[in-house]
This record gives C-alpha cells, structure tokens and sequence, in this order.
C-alpha cells in the first residue's frame, strides 16, 4: 500500500497521486508493499531491483548509499516491530529511505509504530523541507520505541520469573527464549543503527547542517541509552535461564529423594516376605491365618519404623537449614548496625573538624 503525504499547516496530510503539488516536498510511504507497490516504485521513481530486495530483506543491517546512475540517495535503519500474533512479538524490521528530488520515499514489507506516529502527526515540529533532519527524526523515534520495547520486555520477563518461583513449565521456558530471541534482534538492530549515526557524521552523501549535527548528538545518546538497556536485560535474561535450570534440576532432585524413600519403605515388607516364601521350615508354618498376621503385622511395624526413620533425618536436615538462615539474617543484621555505628562516627569526626 502506497500513500502520498504533503505538508500543509506544518501538519503531514494524506493526498491523492492526482492532487499531489509537484513544487511541493513529498513523502512517499509504502508499507507492506505487494508485487505492484514493488513494480510502481520501481518504474516510477527509477529504483534499483537490487536496492528493492535490499529493503525488503528481514535481515539487512543499517547502511548509507549513494546511487549515481539513478541519482538517488538510500538509507537502510532498523526499526523496532510489535506483532502480538507472532511467537517472537517484538522484532526488527528495515525500512528503506529513498530521497531524489522532492521526493522522500520510505519502503517497509510490514508495518510498525514508528510510522503510524508519523502518519498521525504524533511528532512535534515535524517538516518535509529537510529531508536529511526528516530521516534523523526516524531514527529519534526508533529509540523511543526501542527504549519502550524493552521496557515491556523486561516486565514480561519478571512476571513469568514469578510464575516459575510456584512451578516450571514448558510454557514459560518458551516464553523466556522468545524474549531473549527479541533482545538479541534489538542488540543487534541497534548497533547498526548506531554504526549508521557514525557514517552520518563522517560521510559527506548527506549535508547536515548545525541545527542536524545537534539532533545527532540527541539521537547518539539515546541509541547508546538503548543498546545498554538492551545488553543489561541479555544479561539478565542469561542468568534468569541459568537459574531456572538450576530450579528445574532441583525440583527433580527432590522428587527422586521422595521416590527413594518410597522404594525404600516398600522394600522393608518385600524383604519380609520374600524371606518367609523360602522352602524351608520355618516359624508359623503350620499356623495357619496366625502366621499370616503375623507376618502381616511384622510388615507393617517395620515400614512404620522406616519412615520414622527418614522422616527424622529429613526433619534434622530441615531444622539445620532453618538454622543456618536464622545465623545469616542475625549476622546481616549485625553487620548492618555496626555499618550504622561506623557512619555515625565519621559524621561526629567531620563535625569536630
């Protein structure tokens, strides 16, 4: 789908091809582009096919172009995607900027927030007369998407990392790997897109002037502000796996201890009787049913006394755990009054100074 937009009133408004000013700057906003978006972009405006595959390829980096035969300039950033019918709903999309004349081209094969806001004249003092600050404005609310992107993630993270403290599922395993998939694609989407404010500065397609360098600058802090956040919740996200995987192994190591003592109360009544099933003579032979409650009986006093047994040693075990938690949350509060006795002893020193 292919939409003209003009600037009237220093407000973006959506025109028809026929009613489009030709003195006038305009932009050109194609998004989730089909087959004949591809063929008019491409016969109209003199696009090349190899620039086209470029923009329309998931996984192209963030670049800065030149084309001489066509006399067009291409810019390829990163732009933050949310698709909640997804598995991996947070991802990175290119989108593509073309600037030739008058015209301010942008391809995109899906569509995100970034170029709804502009659609809605969501961005203040926005202008179409300098194409280089209208591409810088791009990227200034890329970051902001970024940054609130990666918010939502690391909420999402926290709450499933409450489930998994009552019970680990598959489900929520799933759900963490695909929010450290989506943080990989914003680490990544933001380096090249820092990479891209880089080439900016040093290259000399595009002429900034003052008013741009200092845009730059605002945008250089912000992308960097993301790329933090981003390897900070990585980071987070690898330690957040390693400990459900230490939880999940624990479970199953206290499920395997209940299992044991199970076998081993069950044991004690097999060996019973298995020593009574031999053939040879022995007491209560000829008994009758008094040999079997006997025998009955014999089983049942020994599997009591069993798990008496191991319910104890378990007890003991659970009371020294107790215990070790009482000695480190009085040695913790120990050390946190000492801490406070120290401060206020360098708070009398300054004052007798």
């Amino acid at each position: 789908m292919i939409t003209y937009w003009q600037e009237k009133n220093k407000k973006l408004v959506s025109m028809e091809k026929s009613e489009l000013d030709p003195e006038r700057n305009t932009w050109v906003d194609a998004r989730c582009v089909t087959r004949d978006d591809i063929k008019e972009l491409q016969e109209t405006y003199n696009i090349d096919q190899e620039h086209l595959l470029d923009i329309l390829d998931p996984d192209e980096l963030s670049r800065l172009e030149k084309n001489e035969e066509a006399g067009y300039t291409l810019t390829i950033l990163r732009l933050p995607v949310f698709s909640p019918s997804d598995d991996v709903s947070y991802f990175t999309a290119p989108l593509g900027i073309v600037t030739e004349g008058r015209m301010f081209i942008t391809i995109c094969w899906t569509d995100c927030e970034v170029l709804k806001d502009f659609a809605a004249n969501r961005i203040k003092e926005i202008s179409l007369r300098d194409f280089p600050a209208f591409t810088i404005r791009f990227m200034a609310r890329a970051d902001i998407m970024f940054l609130r992107y990666l918010k939502e993630l690391n909420r999402r993270a926290t709450t499933i990392q409450n489930e998994m403290l009552h019970a680990v599922e598959n489900h929520e395993l799933v759900q963490l790997l695909n929010i450290q998939k989506s943080l990989v694609y914003f680490s990544t989407s933001l380096k090249t897109n820092q990479m891209l404010l880089e080439k900016f500065r040093k290259t000399r397609i595009i002429k900034l002037d003052e008013e741009d360098q200092d845009w730059i600058d605002d945008v250089e802090i912000d992308n960097r502000q993301a790329l933090e956040m981003a390897d900070t919740y990585t980071n987070i996200m690898a330690q957040m796996n390693d400990a459900s995987a230490s939880l999940i192994s624990n479970n199953l190591s206290i499920v395997m201890k209940r299992m044991t003592i199970i076998s081993l109360v069950i044991a004690i009544p097999t060996f019973i009787t298995s020593f009574f099933g031999m053939n040879i003579p022995l007491p209560f032979a000829n008994n009758g049913w008094l040999g079997f409650f006997a025998i009955l009986l014999m089983c049942i006093l020994s599997s009591f006394a069993g798990a008496v047994l191991l319910s104890k040693n378990s007890k003991y075990a659970s009371s020294t755990a107790v215990n070790r938690k009482k000695k480190n949350r009085t040695q913790y509060k120990a050390e946190k009054k000492q801490k406070k006795y120290i401060k206020a002893q360098e708070k009398l020193a300054e004052k007798r100074k």
